[in-house]
This record gives structure tokens, sequence and C-alpha cells, in this order.
């Protein structure tokens, strides 16, 4: 028996780049490839034309209304943007997707937060 594909929330930075190296389609190997609204206006507006001719489907999740207190610290400790917070808040939400990004305080937060959940999990 396989695996299942995960799923992958995206920040706006790895979309960006992979657009402009003409890679998303690297991304079909997800079974999804999700991105919240907040995402989608980043990258709109440094890549306008990559939602009408991406080789993929992207779903455009809304993005959060509040922050867990757990992110909402890690937004102010590691100075997030509003793209990042709502990409890590959507990735929490799907367990067992994959959260992609280029930024390494986005790394550090996620890897916190991942941490907690299995420290949850455990009880």
């Amino acid at each position: 028996m396989t695996d299942p594909v995960p799923e992958v929330v995206c920040d706006a930075g790895p979309l960006i780049h992979l657009d402009e190296v003409g890679c998303l389609d690297l991304l079909l190997d997800f079974s999804a490839v999700l991105v919240p609204s907040a995402v989608r206006d980043e990258v709109a507006l440094h890549r306008p034309a990559m939602f009408e001719r991406s080789p993929i489907t992207i779903q455009i999740e809304p993005s959060g209304e509040g922050l867990t207190p757990t992110l909402e610290a890690l937004t102010r400790t590691f100075a997030l943007d509003r793209g990042e917070q709502d990409a890590l808040d959507l990735a929490r939400a799907r367990p067992g997707s994959i959260f992609l990004t280029d930024d390494a305080a986005a790394r550090l937060a996620a890897a916190r937060i991942g941490r907690m959940q299995a420290t949850e999990g455990e009880r």
C-alpha cells in the first residue's frame, strides 16, 4: 500500500520563483496546491499573469480571520508578513500537508508549530 500524495500549502516566494524559471509544473506531483488569498494577492502583485498561465490548478483558500495565540506570538517573534501568517495557519489546519516557503523565519515558525502539534498529539 502506498502513502497518499500530500497536498502542499505555498507561501508566495516559491510560486514566484518557480514561475520565473518556468517550473510551476513541479507542483503537479502534489494532490492539491493550496494558497491563502493573501498569498494570491502577493503573487499577483509580482507575477500578475501567473495564475492565468499556470499549468497547475491552484486552490485559493480564504485567509484566516484570527490567528491562534501561538501563531500570533510567532508572527511577532519572527516578523512574518500576512501571506506567511495565513499560509502557516492554513498548513496548521491541514494536517499532513507540506508547507513550502523560501523564508527562513517562516520555516522556523513552521518547525515550532510542528513540534507543538506533535507534543499535543502525544497527550
